[in-house]
């Protein structure tokens, strides 16, 4: 597209910058977040990183009319935790959140048992209670940390049918 005629010098007669030939002195990495070594990879509290994790979020809302709460549950609680559980199996895979991750967090805490336990339910309840706030982290992380990879890895129907046998079975308390 050619110039219109109120800008004051034609493009192609301006000057560009050239850099030099060669950078005088050495170049060393000296700026304050500059990493030197590793980084670490694993260790407590450091979680597995996977793509897009926040999509879980989303999927949240599918489940939002089958969860069975009882009194004094909140579903942004339940949301929270089972989240931090659905993203966790999520990066065992290298991949972002699909639904059937949500599922396995739901069904392995009976959110979506008509029938879930007492004592799962009384565990639950002291478990996930107010951790929908930021500044609780670490509980939905120790949530996430309840559950082994070896739960993680396996189908959904697999992890209902564990459940319906011994739930305590998949959660490390």
């Amino acid at each position: 597209m050619a110039a219109p005629e109120f800008v004051p010098s034609a493009p192609t007669t301006e000057k560009h910058y050239v850099s030099p030939p060669q950078r005088e002195g050495a170049w060393s990495a000296d700026r304050p977040g500059e990493t030197f070594g590793q980084t670490p990879g694993s260790g407590s509290r450091l979680g597995a990183q996977g793509p897009d994790q926040g999509f879980a979020l989303t999927l949240t809302s599918v489940f939002t009319d089958d969860l069975v709460l009882t009194e004094g549950e909140y579903v942004g609680d339940v949301h929270a935790g089972c989240v931090g559980v659905a993203t966790k199996r999520a990066s065992i895979f290298h991949r972002a959140p699909v639904v059937h991750d949500l599922r396995i967090a739901y069904t392995l805490f009976g959110y979506l048992d008509d029938d879930a336990p007492a004592n799962l339910i009384e565990f639950r309840k002291a478990a996930f209670a107010e951790i929908h706030y930021s500044f609780h982290y670490f509980k939905v992380r120790a949530i996430a940390d309840m559950v082994s990879e070896e739960v993680l890895s396996q189908t959904p129907d697999q992890v209902a049918m564990r459940y319906r046998s011994d739930w305590r079975s998949q959660l490390d308390i």
